[in-house]
């Protein structure tokens, strides 16, 4: 795929619908439109994570540019406000490269410009450099609008958002919103200031309205920057929230981040391979209480989350070889082990972690079964060793939400009003799939957790007779339960009730594991299943077209996309765990090899040409599943992607 789309008097929507984003390591990020209108609450220029990777704030939404020579001038912004696209910026938009970092080029007539914004690595500082390509001198006008609000929320014109302005020196600005809000920075390197005070109203964010949400917002102007470059001139607007961190050669630091972005994929030959671990990078976060390492489920709304971390992190971290990086996730969510269970979702405000999940734990075992295949590492796995025994003793006890092993030998959770897979959609409280009782890939994980956990123990030398002999028992009595005459696996099981015969995607985590309760035949009767009714190029659906519940369509107010959430809706990031389960049934023959890498050639044109470039959406619709749905960025989607082409190379 090339890497620089052109444009020819393109059209809006074109532009508008293609985003772009990069981040700093921190939970921070800027992201846009490729017209530079901002279609989304979500979008700006320095989006900082004040306690990372939380606390996310919009501090500067966009920049306004008017360009002018000697016998002409144009502006290359865009906005939409009610009923009009003021300016018309997008149509002279020539071509965009995201990589190595996102780059528009502007022209009109004679008249050429270069953008491109990228974030300081682990600081929460954004950049944003012009260049001249034309062959006469352009004058440019440039103007922060800026607010501060927290990033799920819209921002508006009041009084009390003063943006008062203190000059540390003729290019150099701190900027306070309001009193008692510390201040942030903003210095350019070509110039001049001239102070004007004034509000930008009513940009229009038509992803917003698209979800049914509110989605008009004002933006706050301190003045512009006006500055004279010649051709081939360069100059920098610096944006952070600290001051040592805005200070120093903005140049340089565009190198360096070219050079550390090209060196993250640049062990791969593959080159859609290499880009996928570049983007899966952006993922990677510090969290500041313990100081380690952790994933963001997804850009541009999600924070970490324990069972998204695990997911993903086996591609994106284990099967890239990165062996400290994964320890110190691991130690992030150990740290956090309460009643045997680890956290489903960091708050982003700092709050107690949430321990809604029944599968989050489970899948830490799947993940360190194969941190240690490719480490070998019995150090770190005699480590954690304790805390896994108190994990498996933890979930027979019984712990919270009703988690416990059933008479009949299967593992049973829930209770009213708590979600605890990943169908996990809740519109107040009322939940949409409650899968309460015996989920089918929750008791394929934990028959995963009890075999993993023998296997550490014979490795290290420790003992584990008694959980030996349940995972030895346990596929008889998995197959007892789950196991259907019309050759699928019941959804949810509960003893003494008649089972969820629902056809979704959770029965081929018995096929794709590690280690699976079923014999050959059923594991292939699962995937043909599975096959027919659910799969799509896109990845597979929530659930069957032939249920009387099946949603075909993801769209709508928070209540209806949530009602299709699990409903049918296609899920990217279940394509990489059906390739890994088809490899496993078809013995890893090179005709299976061939279709596993003809087959994600549809992922591979959305990765470079469609929603959010460079990232693989959450979702698409069930039926006529195209089009990027929910994040545009979403790591286990990527992390998928990224562990079934590496098992399909192996």
């Amino acid at each position: 795929m090339k890497n620089t789309m052109v444009f020819d008097q393109p059209a809006y929507e074109t532009v508008a619908r293609k985003e772009w984003l990069v981040t700093n390591g921190l939970g921070g990020f800027a992201s846009s439109s490729l017209c530079g209108a901002n279609t989304r609450r979500y979008h700006g220029v320095l989006v900082a994570a004040l306690q990372p990777p939380g606390d996310r704030k919009v501090l500067v939404s966009k920049i306004e540019e008017k360009i002018i020579a000697a016998k002409e001038e144009f502006f290359p912004s865009t906005n939409a406000y009610p009923g009009a696209i003021h300016p018309q910026g997008y149509k002279h938009l020539k071509s965009f490269t995201r990589m190595p970092l996102p780059t528009s080029t502007f022209e009109q007539g004679g008249l050429r410009f270069s953008k491109t914004v990228f974030m300081r690595e682990g600081m929460n500082t954004s950049v944003v450099s012009y260049t001249n390509e034309s062959n006469e001198a352009l004058l440019f006008e440039l103007t922060p609008l800026l607010t501060y609000r927290d990033y799920h929320h819209l921002f508006h014109e009041d009084d009390r958002w003063t943006f008062r302005v203190n000059m540390l020196d003729e290019r150099f600005l701190e900027i306070t919103p309001a009193q008692g809000i510390a201040p942030y920075y903003f210095r350019f390197t070509a110039g001049v200031f001239y102070g004007q005070p004034d509000w930008y109203r009513h940009f229009q964010y038509a992803r917003e309205e698209e979800r049914g949400l509110d989605f008009s917002e004002d933006a706050a102007s301190i003045g512009k920057v006006s500055c004279m470059l010649a051709p081939g001139e360069m100059t920098f607007l610096v944006f952070g929230t600290n001051l040592s961190e805005v200070s120093g050669d903005p140049r340089a630091w565009k190198e360096e981040e070219i050079r550390r972005v090209k060196a993250l994929g640049s062990k791969e030959k593959d080159s859609f391979l290499a880009d996928l671990i570049t983007s899966g990078h952006q993922f990677i976060v510090n969290r500041n209480g313990t100081e380690t390492k952790s994933m963001i489920a997804g850009y541009p709304w999600f924070t970490d989350w324990g069972r998204d971390t695990m997911i993903a992190m086996r591609g994106l971290v284990i099967a890239t070889g990165k062996k400290k990086l994964a320890k110190s996730i691991f130690r992030t969510f150990i740290s956090y082990l309460d009643r045997g269970m680890i956290p489903n979702r960091f708050p982003d405000q700092g709050e107690e972690p949430e321990y809604n999940t029944m599968d989050a734990t489970l899948w830490m075992f799947v993940a360190l079964y194969e941190y240690y295949e490719h480490f070998k590492d019995r150090k770190f796995i005699s480590e954690v060793f304790d805390a896994l025994k108190e994990i498996l003793d933890a979930h027979m006890e019984g712990t919270r939400y009703n988690i416990h092993i059933t008479d009949e030998g299967l593992l049973y959770g829930g209770e009213s009003g708590v979600q605890l897979t990943w169908m996990d959609a809740k519109v107040g409280d009322h939940i949409v799939t409650p899968r309460q009782g015996c989920p089918v890939e929750i008791n394929a994980l934990w028959y995963n957790a009890l075999s993993i956990y023998v296997y550490f123990g014979r490795e290290i030398k420790r003992e584990v007779k008694p959980y030996a002999r349940q995972a030895k028992h346990f596929p008889k009595i998995f197959q007892k339960w789950f196991v259907n005459d019309k050759g699928y696996l019941y959804d949810v099981v509960v003893p003494g009730e008649s089972p969820d015969d629902a056809i979704r995607p959770n029965m081929l985590y018995a096929v794709s594991l590690p280690f699976s309760p079923l014999n050959k035949t059923m594991k292939k009767k699962v995937l043909k299943v599975v096959t027919e009714l659910l799969y799509t190029d896109y990845g597979l659906r929530s659930l069957s077209p032939e249920h009387p519940d099946y949603q075909p369509v993801f769209a709508g107010d928070p209540w209806q996309r949530d009602h299709a959430y699990h409903q049918g809706t296609v899920w990217s990031f279940l394509w990489g765990e059906y390739a890994i389960a088809y490899l496993h049934v078809h013995q890893h023959r090179h005709k299976a090899v061939k279709w596993v890498l003809a087959h994600v050639q549809p992922l591979k044109e959305h990765f470079y040409l469609a929603e959010g470039l460079h990232g693989i959406s959450e979702n698409f619709d069930g039926e006529r599943p195209y089009e990027g749905k929910g994040c545009i960025h979403q790591a286990w989607s990527i992390g998928m992607t990224v562990l079934a082409l590496k098992r399909a190379k192996t």
